[in-house]
């Protein structure tokens, strides 16, 4: 109930943190009994971290943030929410739950409408609770109405009925903001929409959340090979919720993210996936998680959090090399505000996270996807600049690939159950060979094509490269 860190950093400097690694925006959770239950609500900071006897929490926050300490626990959100945008930092309140704890076991009570936490009228009356709060706080820009709604009492017919009255709660008490929809299945499933669309009073800010990680799918991640695992789970995300993108509805990736470890092999695989789809479909999406830790989290007092952003001790970077593969799908491929730009092609390295550009004496190299080439992909299976004829031609394997005029011959196809090797053939030998990176000097070159059979042991991720469709004004 009071959010995350400020026992470790003031709370300007968490703010300023999160704007220097170019996030703009805080999806912060909060729990309905905290608005709705009294012996919750009116306790302080201060009465809760002594019931809780987290003694080191309560004394760091007494170093850091002592103007907290006797907040109530709703008055303390809202001076965060506060600091936020002070720095210019945009607000998604979500319900993340009821009960206040750790999420989201199928069976803990705050699954679905009418679990024993999660009375329908009692969430109704917390949203309006919420949306009327922060009627005034510009920086708030939308209320999710409910993280990942799951277990056995899940039902399409109720979910209409209490997600638009929830809906229409919100709108009523402030219509500034976006009202956020989750699906079923922890937030995966909207194949419901299909055939009956949400029917509201209002109109223009209406938006749809989904949840991706590994072990969203991780039977797939786990036996089948790369290549197969990512076709797979992205023809799931597709067909369960990333329609509505085709319909033009729009679609939120509100959490996503990896251990940063780096140990999880599940994770390590799916990485490269869900980068090469975000900038596939120039996904707008909520990493989880900043927190590098927990005041308590299941019984644990100052739980680490492996898939946070920030250190335990919330002064650095957990993972430079993550968090640098994330940031390059911060800025949009498509828009809005490129309305002007003829589209093209960015050819997007995920391994990487950064995009095939021309260099001197027709060399190809990896470089800041904002700063590279604009390509075309012709009907012939050619590469080509976006303004002119030259197209990327193979060489001998191993070398460098270079740009060239002669185009005659030059197919680019994509294998592999991944589609995201780009294959050729080398000298009508039957050898097929794939566009590869050089890794001390980031040249692009051709090597023998690596993993497209189904072998889960291969890695296939240096030889991944994803055609995006781009309206970035390019070179």
């Amino acid at each position: 109930m009071v959010a995350e860190g400020l026992s470790k950093q003031p709370i300007d400097a968490i703010s300023k943190s999160i704007v220097s690694r170019g996030f703009n925006c805080v999806r912060l959770t909060y729990a309905t009994f905290m608005l709705t239950n009294k012996s919750l609500s009116s306790l302080t900071v201060k009465r809760s971290f002594e019931l809780l006897n987290l003694t080191n929490a309560l004394h760091g926050i007494g170093i850091h943030n002592p103007s907290i300490l006797n907040l109530t626990l709703i008055q303390a959100y809202q001076a965060v929410v506060s600091n936020l945008g002070e720095n210019n930092i945009m607000v998604i309140l979500d319900n993340h739950l009821t009960k206040p704890g750790w999420c989201c076991p199928q069976t803990d009570g705050n699954g679905f409408f009418g679990d024993i936490y999660f009375h329908p009228h009692v969430w109704i009356q917390g949203l309006k609770n919420m949306a009327t709060l922060f009627h005034d706080a510009s920086n708030v820009v939308g209320m999710s109405l409910r993280n990942e709604l799951r277990g056995p009492r899940q039902n399409v017919s109720k979910w209409y009925s209490y997600m638009q009255e929830g809906a229409e709660a919100i709108h009523a008490a402030n219509p500034k903001v976006l009202v956020i929809f989750s699906g079923l299945d922890v937030d995966k499933d909207f194949r419901f929409l299909l055939s009956r669309q949400v029917n509201l009073s209002f109109t223009g800010k209406l938006v749809f959340e989904v949840h991706w990680y590994s072990f969203s799918d991780s039977d797939k991640w786990s036996t089948l090979s790369t290549n197969r695992a990512c076709a797979n789970t992205s023809v799931d995300l597709m067909r369960k919720s990333g329609f509505l993108l085709e319909k033009e509805w729009p679609l939120f990736m509100s959490e996503w993210g990896v251990d940063n470890s780096g140990v999880v092999d599940n994770d390590n695989r799916y990485f490269g996936c869900v980068l090469a789809k975000a900038a596939e479909l120039d996904l707008d999406w909520g990493l989880w998680a900043l927190q590098g830790s927990y005041y308590l989290r299941e019984g644990v007092v100052d739980h680490e959090e492996t898939y946070g952003v920030l250190s335990s001790d919330w002064s650095t970077s957990q993972n430079n090399s993550v968090l640098k593969k994330i940031q390059a799908v911060q800025k949009p491929f498509q828009g809005p505000g490129y309305a002007n730009v003829l589209p093209h092609k960015k050819i997007f390295h995920p391994a990487t996270a950064l995009c095939v550009t021309q260099k001197p004496w027709h060399v190809l190299q990896l470089g800041p996807c904002n700063q590279s080439t604009a390509w075309r992909y012709t009907k012939e299976g050619n590469i080509k600049l976006r303004t002119g004829l030259s197209c990327i031609k193979e060489g001998p394997v191993g070398e460098p690939v270079r740009l060239g005029n002669n185009c005659y011959g030059e197919r680019w196809e994509r294998v592999s159950a991944s589609k995201m090797h780009l294959a050729s053939m080398y000298n009508n030998e039957g050898n097929r060979v794939c566009l590869d990176v050089d890794h001390d000097s980031k040249t692009i070159v051709t090597k023998s094509c690596k993993c497209v059979s189904d072998d889960h042991n291969c890695d296939p991720t240096s030889q991944w490269f994803k055609l995006v469709k781009s309206t970035w004004n390019f070179h």
